[in-house]
């Protein structure tokens, strides 16, 4: 029985003590509130992140949500158009995430970034871009996720020569500002 209570003085002792001290964050890190990591404006998926366009997870206390929260569904999003080539062998890499399919560089295709694909919920849908310079507009069908822990951009929808063309943007810009919203 003196085992025992040993063992559970040991147990008080140690969680005491880990209370107490400087906890460290996912981030690696000591944290000074729940969204900071180190000096660092926010952490997402364990990782620090001085982006503030990326949305803000729990970093070092609860639980952080698989996907940064996706901004408002009404109204129009201001966002950046790149050029994907979403067919086999193009830059896009693999398949699409929504349909496991690649796709000819005439369709009207998207890849959103992460918290505007929202896990997958806009595969298949149809969205409404405007290209702010012109003015122009065209619908697209969401089928690919531009994911953000890969190296994608926050606020990016990665479209196809086809949405480029139809908006009448010179694809060596490489980055034309846009808004969207779902169709």
């Amino acid at each position: 029985m003196s085992n025992l209570a040993l063992i559970f003085s040991l147990f008080i002792i140690f969680t005491t003590f880990i209370a107490s001290s400087n906890a460290i964050s996912q981030c690696n890190g000591p944290y000074k509130s729940l969204n900071d990591c180190d000096g660092q404006l926010i952490c997402i998926r364990g990782k620090c992140n001085d982006d503030p366009d990326v949305g803000t997870s729990i970093c070092g206390g609860g639980t952080s949500p698989s996907v940064p929260p996706s901004p408002p569904s009404t109204g129009s999003t201001p966002g950046i158009l790149t050029l994907n080539d979403f067919s086999e062998g193009g830059d896009g890499g693999g398949p699409s995430e929504c349909d496991e399919q690649y796709h000819d560089n005439n369709e009207r295709v998207v890849a959103l970034t992460t918290r505007w694909y929202a896990g997958g919920s806009m595969c298949g849908k149809l969205i409404h871009i405007r290209a702010n310079n012109n003015g122009k507009s065209v619908t697209a069908k969401v089928v690919d996720e531009c994911d953000t822990k890969d190296g994608c951009k926050n606020n990016v929808v990665d479209g196809s020569i086809a949405i480029w063309k139809a908006l009448g943007l010179d694809t060596n810009l490489g980055r034309v500002p846009i808004t969207w919203s779902t169709a």
